[in-house]
């Protein structure tokens, strides 16, 4: 997942070590991926011993020498430093980032190892990738009790082997005063004749945002291959990523076009940084267009830290790493007790039916709607 305004024996892929977070001075298809309208209790297989001895909510001591355990995630996961130096604190577990490119990459690259695993934990896997991921079976089955406090919504794994961190939803975003016509509302608008020239969007196959968005006209047109096409014809522009399309093609980085695929979470970050300051957010979305992603952590399978690795898990469901997400990661915490910043309250747009898919169709079709879209659009 690539975020927004945000400054998203090993292969190419992984980045590589970045850094004991958890600084020493701070701290002295699959038959059981649910679909939006599945019970949340159909399948449910809790691991009795997957319980953490390590209390993440308060409670007994740590132990005097617990393991230090890796966290494998994309280039878009970001934290303030206190966060995780807050979890060894509490703990005494020492947290090292290993970054693995996007999504796509990080998975691929648990995929070669899985079974001696990069790292103990994976953050980071979304829905678009998700059924790959437990067809790998990277994952080990783990409840944590901190469930209790995520909406069923975004339980899309009925064997827990993945648990919900935090959402965002793909959405075309648009430069109020530089648009051509009235704004749209639904995501036909997009191929009028006033519109021509004025959406950029990203090529699926290099771009999570892109991949969302492809995802949303098909879960959200009629003929989503007809819609395309008309796209084409009225003049649309493709990047590779997210940041050539916003920074680029769009308003926001000097660009003519008034129209980008971005996140509902993009209004409020075009406040926060701002230069000079300014009181509305220059941007609005559109809600019929937005895709929604949920990210998700696990224990990855065969670590040596299992423990260890479900008090990290544990941890992220805690209000003291949801409420740090927002405004480091631009994407909305899952947790009911989470508390969002005021900037989001006042200028993240609120989606109450996003468009979805199941992970599995996802999976199965993923590369021949990508090809069918490479048709379409850049044939």
């Amino acid at each position: 997942m690539t975020r927004p305004n945000s400054p998203k024996g090993l292969t190419p892929g992984v980045i590589g070590l970045i850094a004991v977070v958890g600084l020493i001075a701070a701290a002295c298809g699959n038959d059981n991926v649910r679909g939006p309208d599945t019970p949340t209790d159909a399948g449910s297989a809790t691991d009795s011993a997957a319980t953490s001895t390590y209390p993440t909510t308060g409670g007994a001591e740590p132990t005097a020498d617990p393991a230090g355990i890796t966290l494998l995630t994309h280039d878009s996961f970001a934290l303030s430093d206190e966060t995780l130096a807050a979890f060894t604190s509490e703990t005494g577990i020492e947290v090292t980032l290993l970054q693995a490119g996007d999504t796509g990459q990080m998975v691929s690259e648990a995929i070669l190892t899985a079974g001696n695993p990069l790292g103990d934990v994976m953050f980071g896997v979304d829905n678009t990738f998700l059924a790959r991921a437990l067809n790998a079976e990277l994952f080990e089955p783990y409840e944590s009790p901190n469930l209790a406090d995520v909406p069923d919504e975004f339980k899309l794994d009925l064997e827990h082997r993945v648990t919900p961190i935090d959402y965002g939803d793909v959405c075309v975003n648009y430069w109020t005063d530089a648009l051509p016509a009235d704004p749209p509302s639904a995501l036909g608008d997009l191929t009028a004749p006033s519109f021509a020239d004025q959406l950029v969007v990203q090529n699926p196959e290099t771009s999570s945002p892109g991949l969302a968005f492809l995802l949303a006209t098909i879960a959200g047109t009629d003929d989503w291959e007809q819609f395309w096409a008309d796209l084409a014809d009225n003049g649309v522009a493709v990047t590779a990523g997210w940041e050539d399309a916003y920074y680029g093609e769009f308003i926001a980085g000097g660009g003519d076009r008034s129209m980008v695929v971005s996140y509902a979470s993009s209004p409020p970050a075009e406040v926060i940084f701002a230069d000079p300051p300014v009181d509305t957010a220059p941007t609005e979305v559109l809600v019929d267009s937005c895709f929604r992603q949920i990210e998700f952590a696990g224990v990855l399978a065969g670590t040596d830290h299992p423990v260890e690795a479900r008090a990290l898990i544990d941890f992220m469901l805690t209000p003291t790493f949801q409420d740090d997400v927002p405004l480091n990661m631009f994407v909305f915490p899952v947790a009911d007790s989470a508390t969002l910043p005021q900037v989001f309250v006042d200028h993240a747009q609120t989606v109450e039916d996003p468009l979805f898919i199941d992970p599995a169709d996802i999976e199965a079709h993923r590369d021949e709607w990508t090809d069918r879209w490479v048709e379409i659009v850049l044939g």
